[in-house]
């Protein structure tokens, strides 16, 4: 198969079914960045075997999606199958992960010495050793597991969760509160008598330093912020 067009895949009751592709605007609409069909497919035919041209009958496309609309059969292929990549797609893919797993682990884990978040340079070095092959379809968080389980014995981390109280001044409760919470679960918050907000939340101890840069940006450096477990 040229790049120029490239292969959705989707195995649904025990029957094989494919479609020919344009690969960017397919990637696009699998990912919802694009909403017409006709515009992805390089052809309105469904196969069983693209490469050879064997197409499916209408006896199995009616026994399995109910239909022989070719437009509906190749949507569900294309939100439900897998994709074929370019070697430039998977190439961007497997990066854009990359990054992605080290941005959760520098947030989720710290330095269990410091009680510090390892850099992010730093946990990129580390699992250049350790030379993981990244799944560009597997979860981040599931994929993260693995890696911290491999970087332990070149890298000290440690994934746990801690719980912050914050104080927000009246002047900066509003416009403050909706940037924090997100950062954790807030498990209690109160609403003060002058205008002031407290809340408690539970975050991963890596983000503990980020909120309290944020906390610091958003309230001029009136904010405060302390570890209660």
């Amino acid at each position: 198969m040229s790049e120029k067009f490239t292969v959705a895949r989707l195995t649904k009751d025990d029957e094989h079914f494919e479609v020919l592709v344009k690969p960017q605007k397919a990637l696009e609409y699998h990912n919802g960045k694009i909403f017409s069909i006709t515009d992805v497919l390089a052809a309105e035919t469904i196969f069983s075997d693209a490469n050879k041209g064997t197409r499916v009958s209408e006896e199995i496309m009616k026994k399995v999606f109910k239909t022989i609309d070719p437009l509906k059969i190749a949507d569900e292929i294309l939100k439900k199958g897998t994709l074929q990549l370019t070697t430039d797609q998977r190439r961007k893919m497997v990066e854009d992960k990359r990054r992605q797993i080290i941005d959760f682990i520098a947030r989720q884990a710290v330095d269990p010495k410091t009680n510090l978040p390892h850099p992010p340079a730093r946990i990129e070095n580390a699992m250049e050793q350790i030379r993981y092959s990244i799944d560009p379809y597997k979860p981040v968080e599931e994929q993260a597991k693995d890696i911290v389980k491999l970087l332990r014995p070149i890298l000290a981390l440690k994934i746990e969760q801690v719980t912050v109280a914050i104080k927000i001044p009246s002047q900066y409760a509003s416009r403050a509160y909706g940037t924090i919470k997100n950062f954790g679960v807030l498990k209690r918050e109160e609403w003060r008598g002058d205008g002031s907000w407290y809340g408690e939340l539970e975050m991963p101890a890596g983000a503990y330093a980020s909120v309290l840069n944020k906390l610091g940006d958003v309230t001029k450096g009136s904010g405060e912020a302390k570890l209660i477990s």
